[in-house]
């Protein structure tokens, strides 16, 4: 694979600089940071973060965000001793823009492009909403290579859509009218979307004004061609036959206030068909937990990642 340095503005993209000290196998070891574009496919290049030294952790973002979602689990992973990696999935943040190649099929190719470039092994995946998706075709198309552990949250999987063997998925008029509003008003859209990923409402203000914003931000520098692919194939994708191919301990977190990525269409029954897991519900949290629910989230999350193989916490299904 190609790669061509980031050459923004500031100096430090695209180079190498120390961040601090970790503790990293029980010794200090330099915390350095570097960020770089990898080519994924001809004339398609990932804008990828890779932070820390340690044990690596892939970070995979959800829809229509990008890998800067993640600013509040990096620092808690690096200072405990991981090696974290963000990407922005194609299509986002500062990736290349196609036209095509939304499929999870070429979603999931590019994260395995990202792996072999960066010789990684005994990952972490994590994957946040779409990005729970990724993390399930991966086993399914190429066998969880070099991934020792993986964490859904608020993950889409096994399957969104309603259909006669699926009742309590959405229905699909209400995924047209979710794509008609943003062919309609994209940013718009992405406004009134947020309110409900982050449960603000009259009376819960789980996010400031000037955040919310932010977030929106993130969303709207999305392709909009993406955007629009993308929610098709995380809202028709049919994870179900899948689930059983996830052969290392899984994490599954959601809020049980998830208006999004309602818990009972999804992880309730992730925790069903992965063999091995672990299953923690967040009580009153909605989707976006990344961020209202950061403290309890990253806890979990280096607990896990750093627990011995097959902790007791984890049940066999």
């Amino acid at each position: 694979m190609d790669i061509t340095e980031d050459n923004s503005a500031e100096e430090i993209m695209g180079s190498e600089k120390v961040l601090g000290d970790a503790l990293v196998n029980g010794k200090s070891a330099p915390l350095t940071s570097t960020s770089e574009y990898i080519e994924v496919a001809p004339k398609v290049q990932l804008y990828v973060e890779d932070y820390g030294e340690g044990k690596p952790v892939i970070l995979i973002h959800g829809w229509p965000l990008s890998g800067a979602m993640w600013e509040y689990q990096v620092d808690a992973l690096v200072q405990s001793g991981c090696r974290v990696i963000t990407y922005d999935r194609r299509g986002f943040g500062k990736s290349s823009r196609p036209w095509d190649g939304y499929d999870y099929d070429t979603l999931t190719d590019d994260l395995k492009a990202v792996i072999d470039h960066l010789k990684l092994e005994h990952i972490t995946l994590v994957g946040f909403s779409m990005g729970g998706g990724e993390v399930i075709r991966y086993f399914s198309r190429h066998g969880g290579a070099k991934v020792s552990r993986a964490v859904l949250i608020s993950a889409v999987p096994p399957f969104m859509l309603q259909t006669a063997d699926n009742p309590g998925g959405v229905p699909k008029e209400a995924m047209d009218e979710f794509a008609n509003e943003i062919k309609e008003d994209r940013v718009g859209f992405l406004t009134s979307f947020g309110k409900t990923f982050f449960g603000v409402n009259l009376i819960n203000r789980a996010v400031s004004e000037p955040l919310l914003n932010y977030y929106t931000m993130l969303c709207s520098l999305a392709s909009p061609r993406a955007t629009l692919e993308c929610a098709t194939s995380f809202s028709t994708t049919d994870f179900r036959r899948e689930m059983e191919t996830v052969n290392v301990p899984v994490l599954i977190i959601h809020g049980d206030k998830d208006k999004t990525v309602p818990m009972e269409g999804s992880s309730v029954l992730s925790a069903k068909m992965i063999p091995v897991n672990e299953f923690i519900i967040y009580e009153g949290s909605p989707h976006g937990l990344f961020y209202t629910d950061r403290k309890a989230l990253n806890e979990d999350l280096v607990e896990f990642i750093h627990s011995a193989p097959g902790a007791a916490s984890l049940t066999e299904q």
